[in-house]
């Protein structure tokens, strides 16, 4: 790396310094601030600068920023940086490898605003004197740490806090009462801890919150009513948690962008969540208890591009509504009781690359400045909040995307459903998806050969359902495609030729298919393209493939038999009543049965010799 300039050695008159992104190494330049007593800015970001982190010699009041962010400082952050300092307004010492625990003397920072020590390796608890002393703390960011304890105690003097961040701790306990008091407070983001305990209803009571998230935590209980007054929220993650009990009807806030409430136990009718939210792009409810059918007004959520509700109870049909989410880009409905046919309209959505000519990444209100895509900035220059991070199963591993990754991915998984049909041909279109898993249906038809279209397509599973026909030979110019399976179908013919993508596929991606021939099966083709394996072998393989096991059948029926047997003595011997009953019975057809021998089958002359 660079050096410091030399010029700078003799200036004593500075007052803002920029030497941020400029790759310089060395230590930190005490003589800098030593020499210009005069110093109100200096920022140091994204450099290489390294060693232990020092105060200058004689306390320094005016210097109102310092930014050392992204650079290679390691050690104890100085006990006494609060009173050598103590005219900062805002200070980020993120991302670098400070270790130790959070010096108290940060309370005597007393007109401190933004304070950014995330991404290190400090340990310990808040100091209790941190809680009270710096009042003036409009954005406290110390995610990421090893930091551990309750998140304050009863003493607490933050009342100005506009944004706290304490995610990627491990912090314990309730969320704090203690934070009602931040009536400024705007965004809460307190994910990936071991905290517990219910929502807390207050939290409601907050009317400028726009961000809530809190994934990845030990939280349960309903999500409280009061959250239908927050009618600023754009962001409500509450993710990986114990969350249980339905989602308020009232809950629609205006401005709402994201919703994540996957891996909970949230149960409910799926028709009575979010009617209408105009900003709304991304839901997720998957891995939850929900029911009911996909509403036909999901149509009012024009913004919405990731629709995933895997893992419930949802079963209907697919509408044809959800056609007019002309923004879509993932759609996971895997898992549910979905029946009916694959709507073929989807073409007229983003997913097909040609529907629109330019499809901006992910559309917001222009009034939106903080969102996960895009978080906000702090006034020192460092981003505040997460980047969206959306679950997705593709090439049969379930991948998290967040960020640009998130933004470049589309894809549709409607497996494990009952869907029936044909595969509409104009699925072929969807040029912009990079995964379609349509396995375990009972699809049937051909597989489309407009296939050949999906340019980007990485994962294509077509497995266990009852699709016919061959596979299509234009299917090997498909040269991005990893993952493709058409296993336990009723396919037939040759499977195409080994070049490109398709040499890179084994048998497992065709078995279960009787009538299907060429590598890598071991089966052959005759000069027709058709197997060579007899009807005998085929026969044999589907008897052994039975749907009915004979030796279970035979077992289940024994057992059955025997229980009911066992099941009409215990009554006999428990109940006096039915056993007079049920002998009075025997005895009746025992009578019966004789008058009908002596009256139809034995000859009248050997009646009359028993008479």
């Amino acid at each position: 790396g660079g050096t410091f300039p030399k010029f700078l050695y003799h200036q004593h008159d500075l007052k803002n310094v920029d030497l941020s992104h400029l790759n310089l190494s060395g230590k930190f330049p005490n003589w800098l601030v030593e020499n210009n007593t005069n110093l109100k800015t200096l920022l140091l970001a994204n450099n290489s600068l390294f060693g232990s982190f020092r105060m200058p010699i004689h306390s320094h009041q005016k210097l109102a920023t310092l930014d050392v962010s992204t650079n290679f400082f390691r050690g104890h952050i100085p006990v006494e940086i609060g009173t050598y300092l103590s005219g900062l307004m805002d200070l980020n010492l993120s991302r670098n490898a400070f270790n130790g625990s959070i010096p108290s003397s940060f309370a005597d920072m007393k007109m401190l605003k933004s304070l950014d020590i995330s991404y290190n390796q400090l340990t310990g608890e808040i100091p209790d004197r941190m809680a009270i002393g710096c009042f003036s703390l409009e954005i406290l960011a110390l995610s990421n740490n090893n930091l551990q304890g309750h998140i304050f105690s009863k003493k607490f003097n933050l009342t100005n806090l506009m944004r706290l961040q304490l995610d990627g701790n491990k912090f314990i306990g309730e969320i704090p009462k203690s934070l009602s008091k931040c009536y400024l407070l705007g965004g809460l983001y307190l994910s990936d801890n071991h905290l517990s305990g219910k929502i807390p209803r207050w939290l409601g009571n907050l009317s400028a919150l726009e961000d809530i998230i809190m994934p990845n935590n030990n939280l349960e209980g309903p999500i409280p009513i009061e959250f239908c007054q927050l009618d600023y929220l754009k962001i409500l993650d509450l993710s990986n948690n114990t969350i249980f009990g339905t989602l308020p009807s009232c809950f629609s806030p205006a401005y709402i962008e994201e919703i994540h409430l996957s891996k909970n136990k949230i149960e409910g009718r799926l028709e009575s969540i979010i009617h209408y939210s105009p900003y709304l792009m991304t839901l997720d409810l998957s891995y939850n208890c929900l029911h009911g059918s996909i509403p036909t007004w999901i149509d009012r959520l024009p913004q919405l591009s990731y629709l995933l509700l895997a893992n419930n109870y949802i079963e209907g049909e697919i509408p044809i509504q959800i056609c007019q989410l002309k923004e879509v880009r993932l759609i996971d409905l895997s898992h549910n009781n979905l029946s009916g046919h694959i709507p073929p309209c989807l073409v007229n959505t983003a997913l097909n690359e040609g529907y629109h000519e330019a499809v901006a990444p992910i559309s917001s209100s222009s009034d939106d400045a903080s969102t996960y895509v895009l978080p906000s900035v702090a006034p020192n220059g460092s981003p505040i909040g997460e980047e969206e991070t959306v679950q997705f199963t593709t090439k049969n591993m379930s991948y998290y995307y967040q960020g640009r990754i998130l933004m470049s991915m589309s894809g549709i998984d409607l497996s494990c459903n009952k869907l029936t049909g044909e595969i509409p041909t104009q699925i072929g279109y969807l040029t912009r998806i990079r995964a379609l898993n349509l396995s375990h249906n009972n699809l049937t038809g051909t597989i489309p050969t407009t296939f050949s279209n999906l340019k980007q397509i990485e994962s294509l599973d077509l497995s266990y359902n009852l699709l016919l026909g061959k596979i299509p030979p234009q299917l090997i110019v498909l040269n991005t495609l990893a993952v493709f399976r058409v296993a336990n179908n009723n396919l037939s013919g040759k499977i195409p030729d080994r070049v490109a993508q398709f040499s890179t596929f084994e048998e497992d991606s065709y078995e279960g298919n009787p009538f299907l021939c060429g590598l890598p099966l071991s089966k052959s083709c005759d000069d027709n393209g058709l197997t060579t394996a007899t009807p005998e072998a085929y026969t044999e393989n589907k008897e052994g493939d039975s749907l009915i096991d004979m030796d279970s059948f035979l077992i289940t029926f024994t057992v059955s038999y025997g229980i009911v047997i066992i099941g009409i003595i215990g009554v006999l011997c428990i109940n006096p009543y039915w056993r007079r009953r049920w002998f009075y019975l025997v005895e009746v057809c025992m009578t019966s049965c004789y008058y009908f021998v002596a009256d139809n089958l034995i000859p009248r002359r050997f009646y009359r010799g028993w008479m």
